[in-house]
């Protein structure tokens, strides 16, 4: 079940990008007909562990874009390379990001799939990093708009 929403959401609700770009690389040369192949992705602790590579780029794109942050807020950078060492715990946000994963997936699955609305579409029943965080590495703090008091009626 946990999968299939995963899977669904990265798909139906995230952009699909270049591979290289979230590796903080540039795109290699064109190589017409040749396909680059990254390795299996290894570490996975909440997101399934046979996810392609290409879903799971699509599922991390979606939590720099929701969170306004770049691979390395969550991944620790490989001091040889520079680049993000993907399957380290070494950043504690990598596993507050575990824990936000978990309770997302259990607020949409055992209490807004209860939901029985017909006029909401599946993704207004359906909260993402982006509902809370709105394009910031911290949630934004919620300021309800001022009430004006309604006329007294006479």
């Amino acid at each position: 079940m946990f999968r299939t929403f995963v899977m669904a959401a990265a798909i139906i609700t995230l952009p699909v990008l270049s591979p290289s770009v979230l590796l903080g690389q540039q795109a290699p040369p064109s190589t017409q007909g040749q396909h680059r192949t990254l390795p299996r992705p290894t570490n996975l602790q909440v997101l399934p562990k046979d996810i392609s590579t290409e879903d799971l780029l699509k599922v991390m794109h979606g939590f720099t874009q929701q969170l306004g942050v770049r691979c390395t807020f969550c991944h620790a950078e490989d001091a040889t390379t520079h680049h993000p060492d993907f399957a380290s715990d070494a950043k504690p946000q990598k596993n507050s990001a575990r824990i936000m994963m978990r309770m997302t997936h259990e607020i949409n699955t055992k209490y807004l799939a209860q939901i029985q609305d017909p006029d909401a579409m599946p993704e207004m029943k359906t909260v993402s990093c982006g509902t809370c965080h709105r394009g910031h590495s911290m949630p934004e703090i919620f300021t309800p708009p001022e009430q004006h008091e309604a006329p007294a009626k006479s």
